[in-house]
C-alpha cells in the first residue's frame, strides 16, 4: 500500500539536519526536500525541479506556488480525518501562501523538517492542525 511506503520512507529521514532547498537524507533537507526525497524513493525522478527559493519566498510572493505544484503532481483529499500517508501544506497566517509541508504517519502524528531542527516525528498538536491549508495523498503505486 502506498501510505504504508510514504510513511516507512519518511521515517527513514527522522535524524536529517535541517539544511535549506536540500533533499539528501541523512545529509539535510528541508520540509520540501523531504517530500521529494519520499516521491524520489518512490517513483524515481522528480515530476518538476522545484525553483531556487528564499527561506522568505512565501511572505514576498503572490499565489500559492507549494499547493499549485501539489495539485499538479499528487491527489487533493477533501474533508474526514488524517490519515497516514498523506501530505499536508500549512499556511503560517492569513495573506501568504501555505509554506511548511509534513507527512501524516497517522491522524495524529506527522514527520516534518523545520529550520533549527533535524527532521523529527511530532504530534499534530493543536497548533498545528489548525494551520493545514490543504491535504493531498501520494498516487497509489502498484
Amino acid at each position: 500500500m502506498t501510505a504504508e511506503r510514504v510513511v516507512a520512507e519518511a521515517r527513514q529521514w527522522i535524524g536529517t539536519p535541517y539544511r535549506h532547498h536540500a533533499s539528501l537524507k541523512g545529509v539535510g533537507c528541508d520540509c520540501l526536500g523531504l517530500v521529494a526525497g519520499v516521491w524520489r524513493a518512490m517513483y524515481g525522478n522528480l515530476p518538476e525541479a522545484p525553483p531556487p527559493y528564499a527561506p522568505d519566498w512565501a511572505e514576498a510572493g503572490v499565489g500559492e506556488p507549494l499547493a499549485d505544484a501539489a495539485h499538479r503532481h499528487l491527489v487533493p483529499v477533501s474533508g474526514g480525518e488524517i490519515t497516514a500517508g498523506q501530505v499536508l501544506i500549512f499556511r503560517w497566517r492569513d495573506g501568504v501562501a501555505a509554506k511548511h509541508l509534513a507527512i501524516a504517519t497517522g491522524s495524529d502524528r506527522m514527520i516534518h523538517a523545520h529550520d533549527g531542527a533535524c527532521v523529527a516525528e511530532v504530534p499534530i498538536a493543536r497548533q498545528w492542525r489548525r494551520r493545514i491549508a490543504y491535504r493531498f495523498t501520494f498516487p497509489e503505486t502498484d
